[in-house]
């Protein structure tokens, strides 16, 4: 299982425990600067070339607890998950506050605190949506909840949306945001590891993309709406675990990354209605016997990857990039890797791609999140226990 990692214990802790202990080590108020935390692993800024531009890497925040989700505030500041249970308010000089009110979410190695973004009208109704695993250290489901940013401290904290059924903890929860035009919330859920064909059931709500209004309701034209046995949340279904998620907002088209199992990461075009043939059919192979995991590579009425991104990347996080900082960028996807420890700069005309660039390969570590800030930087997390935040600029 390429995307989790070594957990220190070898027997399953109390997820109370570790939510408290995760609060203990991220106190309130101001806890520490970018230089300190530079000093404290020796980061230094560089200089990298890629194929068409120059590019500077620099360390917005470091002694980050296994950061999974990046949101860029109006007043310049951002918005850092911890998967061990904390939202952070990070300023540009790496300085930051802990946001106080935040939904308790169950810890226990892929679960945790998860995604964060803001409402497309932020300026105006301050909601900050998060997904976060819940439950307990025998089950636990993917959640979305929304709260009101004052200060720092979320209120009207309400919880929207949660997985119908429950899972034994730890693995394959999904849970990336895209907003689309119309004002509707796209979140991904995964399959939760120990039976993939739940993916196959519209019954069931993981493994698929889900379509949520801002209130959580769900929308009246969504696909399935009407469909014996369907949950009506579903916009797509037949995925394994989408951590990497963005709307192109020229064309609308939703791209999305997905992990495989060994091998068989995937570069999909998300549609409604579509079916993406987990675990039916695939390109991975099995972790025990080396022999491929689905039956098939392509079924009748199952839509087929964009791409196979071989070899594996472990694939979370996914930028689209489309200002004026990368100009022989544009419109190029970014995806980051995990396992790899890299980002693939995916060259995509008439959704075939066409060019795969590798960029920071070992430079930084297991990148978790990638995003275009609104200054057309590129930032990305690393999912380390002493994680950091860090911005890629043009040197052009």
């Amino acid at each position: 299982m390429k995307e989790s990692f070594r957990a220190p214990l070898k027997a399953l802790v109390p997820l109370t425990l570790l939510a408290g202990l995760s609060a203990a080590m991220t106190t309130s108020g101001p806890i520490g600067t970018a230089a300190a935390a530079d000093a404290s692993n020796g980061f230094e800024p560089r200089e990298l070339r890629s194929e068409y531009h120059r590019l500077n890497v620099s360390r917005v925040a470091g002694g980050l607890s296994r950061p999974w989700g990046l949101a860029f505030l109006p007043d310049g500041d951002y918005l850092v998950t911890e998967r061990t249970g904390a939202l952070l308010r990070i300023s540009p000089d790496g300085s930051r506050q802990r946001i106080e009110g935040v939904p308790e979410a169950a810890v226990f190695r892929q679960g945790g605190l998860l995604d964060v973004s803001l409402h497309p009208q932020f300026p105006d109704n301050r909601w900050v949506y998060l997904s976060y695993s819940r439950g307990d250290d025998e089950f636990t489901t993917t959640a979305v909840a929304r709260g009101r940013l004052e200060g720092n401290r979320l209120v009207d904290v309400e919880e929207i949306f949660e997985q119908d059924r429950k899972s034994e903890p730890g693995r394959h929860y999904g849970s990336r945001f895209a907003w689309m035009a119309d004002g509707t919330l796209l979140v991904s859920i995964g399959d939760r590891g120990a039976e993939p064909p739940r993916a196959q059931d519209l019954g069931d709500h993981a493994g698929t993309v889900l379509r949520l209004n801002a209130d959580g309701s769900v929308p009246e034209d969504n696909p399935f709406i009407g469909h014996e046995g369907a949950l009506p949340e579903i916009w797509a279904y037949g995925s394994r675990n989408i951590q990497g998620m963005v709307i192109d907002p020229v064309s609308g088209k939703v791209w999305a990354t997905e992990h495989g199992p060994r091998g068989g990461d995937e570069l999909n075009l998300i549609e409604p209605g579509n079916n993406y043939g987990w675990p039916d059919a695939g390109l991975g192979r099995d972790y025990r016997t080396e022999e491929p995991f689905s039956d098939a590579r392509s079924l009748p009425g199952m839509i087929d990857p964009v791409y196979e991104i071989a070899p594996t990347l472990g694939p979370s996080g996914l930028a689209l990039v489309t200002g004026d900082r990368f100009p022989r960028w544009q419109g190029n996807l970014l995806a980051g890797g995990l396992r790899a420890e890299r980002l693939r700069r995916l060259v995509i005309e008439n959704d075939v791609v066409v060019h795969d660039e590798e960029l920071l390969t070992f430079e930084l570590g297991r990148i978790r999140d990638v995003r275009e800030g609104p200054d057309g930087a590129i930032y990305v997390l690393t999912d380390h226990d002493e994680g950091g935040l860090y911005r890629i600029d043009s040197a052009d």
